[in-house]
């Protein structure tokens, strides 16, 4: 028997001192009300209401009774309010995770924009690798960056493509030379990311697509080590243009095999069901959604670039050709 319920049906008895009339305000029948007043009177092993042809009173015991139903049927209602409102108002607080060098750079903005229209939501924002469990650590969205998504047991939206390119610096380049096709790269210095891919396999697009078992003097769980390595001379490495377009522009990092093109990543959005969403999370989710729907340029395709000339010593330039 739902206790509660019990009291409820009580309380409305106590009120309308009639069980006709609580019937007929509950909307159920005379004969589940009085089954529900008997259970209770049982439970509590006292008497709570006195019943007479004419009208329905309570006892001492029933008095008492009705006075700490009504504050517990009050404070469950409030409760009830809350709840209610968490879930279908857009606020409250919310788990993010994002890999670091995505989260720091490009989901920030996304997130301070997202605060600005809803400022009662809190945006807590974790790292996550790829390989945290979203239930486990109280994730509501993370962002994932993959060819493809091993885990099934989520639902993933794709936002994006992350289009990847070959890096390495001017210095390093004029040390070692440009490689001159695919498998040449087993001859340099390669700057692995033991994430994605432990054995250093680097895959290209095209019909057939290839792919390069390298290896280097750095590895590296973090992208930003490695791309930090790159700027340093340290060799050549694998990145999405997200994390190397400023240095790109910059010309602190140079394009490596500009007509061979990386294995492109996709940006998904995860969560680990749509069934009772929390409307906070939902305005998280269309946010992200509506910001993929304005790609910016690094999520589209690049254009194939020439490796930067390396400059002639001084004292050797050539001589300008004049033209007629």
């Amino acid at each position: 028997m739902d206790r509660l319920r019990c009291l409820q049906v009580f309380a409305e008895v106590a009120r309308s001192q009639s069980f006709v009339r609580a019937a007929w305000k509950l909307s159920v029948s005379k004969a589940t009300v009085t089954k529900n007043v008997a259970w209770l009177e049982n439970s509590m092993g006292s008497q709570l209401l006195n019943r007479s042809s004419k009208q329905v009173t309570l006892t001492d015991a029933g008095l008492r009774v009705l006075e700490s139903a009504q504050e517990l049927l009050d404070r469950y209602e409030r409760l009830e309010a809350d709840v209610r409102d968490s879930v279908h108002l857009p606020r409250g607080s919310i788990r993010v995770g994002t890999p670091p060098a995505f989260g720091i750079h490009h989901l920030m903005p996304v997130v301070a924009g997202f605060g600005e229209r809803y400022p009662d939501i809190e945006t807590t924002v974790v790292l996550d690798d790829g390989r945290m469990d979203l239930l486990a650590e109280g994730l509501d969205l993370s962002i994932r960056i993959a060819p493809q998504l091993q885990d099934a047991s989520y639902i993933a939206i794709p936002l994006m493509k992350a289009p990847q390119v070959l890096v390495a610096s001017p210095a390093y380049l004029a040390r070692a030379g440009q490689p001159k096709d695919i498998q040449d790269l087993k001859r340099h210095n390669c700057l692995v990311h033991t994430l994605k891919s432990s054995a250093g396999y680097w895959r290209f697009e095209g019909s057939p697509r290839q792919e390069v078992r390298v290896r280097g003097t750095v590895r590296s769980n973090l992208g930003e080590a490695l791309k930090m390595s790159a700027l340093f001379g340290a060799g050549i490495a694998l990145h999405p243009y997200y994390m190397v377009s400023d240095e790109l522009r910059s010309g602190a990092l140079q394009v490596v095999l500009p007509e061979h093109i990386p294995e492109e990543l996709d940006i998904y959005v995860v969560f680990s069901t749509r069934r009772n969403m929390p409307v906070r999370v939902r305005a998280l989710l269309e946010f992200l959604k509506a910001w993929a729907t304005k790609p910016p340029p690094w999520a589209l395709a690049q254009p194939v670039a020439a490796p930067a000339a390396v400059r002639p010593p001084p004292g050797r330039r050539k001589a300008p050709v004049k033209r007629a």
